[in-house]
This record gives C-alpha cells, sequence and structure tokens, in this order.
C-alpha cells in the first residue's frame, strides 16, 4: 500500500481510506486480527468523527444507530449512485469507505465456530442494512427488487466515487443466502426449537426453512410446533409477494358477445361525451345526452389445466418451495385446475393439497436422487386437452434416464400443450441446468426459463390469459 502525507504529518484523505478499505478486506479474508491495520483503522474513524463501535466486529448495525442515531440516514442508501456535483469531496469519501466497510463486514464476515439463534436473528438483521444501503428493501438482495425512493438516498459522497453497483445484485443474493444456511447448519436447531423462547428469536428464511423441512421427520412435541409455525410465517410472507405479483394484470380478454352491464361503475365517460357532441346547444352552454356508452367488463375464460411437476431432490429446495406456493396461488384462480407433483427416485401427487403450500411442504421428502420418469406416468395421463393444458417441469434436469425422459417431454410439446422448462425459480435466481438438456430444449423451441420466478409468473398469466 502506497501512502501520501501532508507536510504537517497527517494522512491524506486517500491514505486514509486505503486504511479503511485495506482492514475491511482482511477481516473479509483471514479471521486472524492484523493488529497494525486494526490500529491504523481506528485512529482514522476516531479523526474523523466516528464512533469506536465502527471497528468493533461484535458490534450489530442495530446497536450502532440505536446509540448513534444521526447514522441511520447515512446508511439508508449508502451505496446507491449519486448525481456527480462537480469535483470529488475526498472527505466524504474517507467517511462513506468506513460506512461501508462496516456495512460489508457484518455481512459477509461470519464466524466458522458454532452459532445461536441470536447470532442468527443479528446477521440478518446486517444482511437487511447491506439491502437497504443498496437501495433495496430488506430481502431485495435475493428479489432484486427496488425500495421506493432507491437512488435518491442520502449516503455521504458524490461524482465518481459512487459507482453503480446494481450489476452485483445478481451475484450477492446468493452469496448471501449461502451463508445465511450456514449459520442455520451451523445452530443447534432441534434445542432452539424446543425452547419457545428462543425459537421465537429466529427469523424465517429460506435457509432456515430448508433445514426445517430437511429435519422435520426428527422433529415433536414442542420443537415440531415451533418448526410448523416458523414454515407458516415465511410461506405467508412468500405467498403474499408472489400474490401481488400475480394479480397485477388482469386475465382473459374482452367478451364482446356479452353486452355491458348498464351500472355506473361502467360507464364510459369520454366515449358518452363524444358521441352526443352533436346535441351541444351553444346558446345554452349544454350538452343534451340522448344516449350513454358503458365499457365492456365480461371477459372470455377458457378453463385451463396448469400440471406443475417439481423435482424436490437436495438440490432444488429453493424452487420446492416457490413453486408450491405459486401453484396454491394459481389454484385459487377461478377456471385454473391446478394439479401438483413432486419426485425424485419416486414421484408423489400432492394435488389434494395444492391449495394449501404448508401442508404440502410439510408432505415433501427432500434430498435423494432423480428419476424425472416416474413424475412423467403421473403427469401424461392428466393432459385430456392438450390446447387448454400447461406444463411446468422445474429441475436441474441432471437425470438418470434422459433420453426417454426428453422425448416424452417433447411428445407434451408436439401434443400442443405448453411444455415450460424451468431450471430455477429461486428467490436469488442462480441455479444450475444439465447442458444437455438445456440445448434440446432450446432446439425444441421451448428454452428454459432460468432466473428470478417472476419470468415463471409472467409465462403463466400470458397462457392462462
Amino acid at each position: 500500500m502506497t501512502t501520501t502525507t501532508p507536510a504537517d504529518g497527517q494522512l491524506s484523505d486517500e491514505s486514509r481510506r486505503q486504511v479503511l478499505l485495506w482492514r475491511m478486506l482482511a477481516r473479509l479474508f483471514d479471521q486472524q486480527e492484523q493488529p497494525s491495520l486494526e490500529t491504523a483503522s481506528l485512529a482514522v474513524v476516531r479523526d474523523i468523527g466516528l464512533p469506536d463501535m465502527l471497528q468493533d466486529p461484535q458490534a450489530s448495525l442495530d446497536a450502532i444507530v440505536q446509540r448513534y442515531p444521526e447514522l441511520a440516514a447515512e446508511f439508508e442508501n449508502l451505496m446507491v449512485p449519486q448525481p456527480d456535483q462537480g469535483g470529488r469531496d475526498r472527505a466524504a469519501e474517507v467517511r462513506r469507505a468506513a460506512l461501508v466497510a462496516k456495512v460489508l463486514v457484518n455481512a459477509f464476515a461470519t464466524s466458522s465456530g458454532p452459532s445461536t439463534a441470536g447470532q442468527l436473528a443479528q446477521w440478518q438483521s446486517d444482511a437487511g442494512w447491506l439491502e437497504r444501503s443498496m437501495g433495496l428493501e430488506r430481502g431485495g438482495l435475493r428479489g432484486a427488487r427496488p425500495a421506493p425512493g432507491a437512488g435518491a438516498g442520502s449516503g455521504s459522497g458524490s461524482g465518481p466515487s459512487h459507482p453503480d453497483l446494481s450489476h452485483l445484485v445478481p451475484q450477492i443474493g446468493p452469496d448471501l443466502a449461502s451463508i445465511e444456511a450456514d449459520l442455520v447448519r451451523r445452530m443447534r436447531l432441534r434445542e432452539v426449537l424446543a425452547d419457545p423462547k428462543l425459537a421465537a428469536q429466529l427469523t424465517p428464511s429460506m435457509g432456515l426453512v430448508e433445514q426445517l423441512l430437511r429435519d422435520k421427520g426428527n422433529l415433536s412435541g414442542v420443537a415440531l410446533a415451533s418448526a410448523k409455525a416458523l414454515i407458516r410465517r415465511f410461506v405467508d410472507e412468500v405467498a403474499q409477494v408472489l400474490r401481488t405479483e400475480v394479480e397485477k394484470s388482469s386475465t382473459g380478454v374482452l367478451d364482446r358477445s356479452v353486452p355491458p352491464k348498464r351500472v355506473y361503475r361502467n360507464l364510459d365517460l369520454d366515449r358518452t361525451i363524444k358521441k352526443n357532441l352533436i346535441n351541444w346547444n351553444p346558446e345554452q352552454e349544454k350538452l343534451f345526452v340522448d344516449r350513454l356508452y358503458y365499457r365492456r367488463t365480461a371477459r372470455k375464460t377458457t378453463p385451463k389445466r396448469l400440471i406443475v411437476v417439481v423435482d424436490q431432490s437436495g438440490s432444488m429446495v429453493d424452487s420446492m418451495v416457490n413453486c408450491t406456493i405459486l401453484a396454491s396461488i394459481f389454484a385459487g384462480l377461478p377456471k385454473v385446475d391446478v394439479h401438483l407433483i413432486a419426485y425424485d427416485t419416486k414421484a408423489v401427487n400432492l394435488t389434494p393439497w395444492a391449495h394449501d403450500p404448508f401442508e404440502t411442504l410439510l408432505r415433501t421428502n427432500l434430498g435423494g436422487g432423480t428419476d424425472g420418469t416416474v413424475a412423467m406416468a403421473l403427469a401424461q395421463p392428466l393432459i385430456a386437452e392438450p390446447r387448454n393444458t400447461v406444463v411446468v417441469w422445474i429441475s436441474d434436469f441432471y437425470e438418470w434416464s434422459s433420453e426417454p425422459l426428453f422425448q416424452s417431454m417433447a411428445a407434451i410439446h408436439r401434443s400442443g400443450a405448453k411444455f415450460i422448462p424451468v431450471g430455477s425459480v429461486t428467490s436469488a435466481g442462480r441455479g444450475s441446468v444439465n447442458p444437455w438438456f438445456r440445448d434440446r430444449f432450446k432446439d425444441l423451441g421451448t428454452p428454459v426459463i432460468s432466473g428470478h420466478i417472476r419470468k415463471l409468473v409472467t409465462e403463466l398469466k400470458t397462457f392462462l390469459a
């Protein structure tokens, strides 16, 4: 590290910023404390008027903001690009570097020993501050949802030192999910669940739900009740988000064979005025209306059959949770007949519980191998009217019987049914798909959907419209 100092012997602002960033990197990549960097960094933090707590790796961001509430506004949108106001404020860059370093260290530098429910809750809160510092809602790094007003934050600094980090969101989200899952794995979860007070400290998350689903067969009594309550809370939260996505646009096209209902809410005022302009009386300055016009609201809806096939092997947990919730939402729509099938080396028809994702998840058996042919044996007989049927197949497609399974899928596509292969509908949008299947689906004209679950929602709404 090269540093420069002014004539008075004090570190320049650029050197201060480098000290803070080198100390951050040391914390992120090495659990061993570097005394010289810690001492130099603490001196910089004190010199610029920030609290020593920023250098304490055990101090949560909630604790800092509670003690120093004036810092809350600086953490909000801290990493959101700001307009260039001409020139660089190097002193502000140093302050921002100290705050950014604290946010990143708390989110990404976790211990390797056993974790507790309290540590998990603190990390989840710190991860939330990272999301807010990037202009996202809580959980936004996994879903990449911009928060209201994002980009107009109050972070310090401006100009070229405020880079656009939006392109990093797809990479950061999965990494955060991995850290969270690791904390859950290292936590003595059964002991925590058996204590209602400790269980109440847990914040539902995908990593936690995955562990609960894997371990549910070993739980009983209070522990099982706590696990079910956590799964229910998580399912309800995700369902609320997905339901909003599904309901954003109406389904069906206008049925012009049905006359409009002559009620006030359907009155087409603009058309009524336009059609009656010939009745305008200039002397009285009045428009005489001899006919009212109404909007048509009846929509053509054809009964649709939605068959969702989900790979419940260990690599597809996130998709399993998201898709069971999504299936339940579509099951609640009028004239949509939803069937849900889950499989690993065996297949199970979960259709009787498709309307309730909580009950569906409790009946899954995560893990094991993958044999899609057993699921195909259940799915094919359900295709009675191909033109009104959509088959959504969610898997990483690492199969034992690749060729026979693909031929069956191609036959569904050729029959006139809509076949949608989905490689990943995770919250974060990261997933691995067997390249053999990916290439053949592309050649078939049914490319694999991969990414955020909103992509699948869009596809389904287009077909069901």
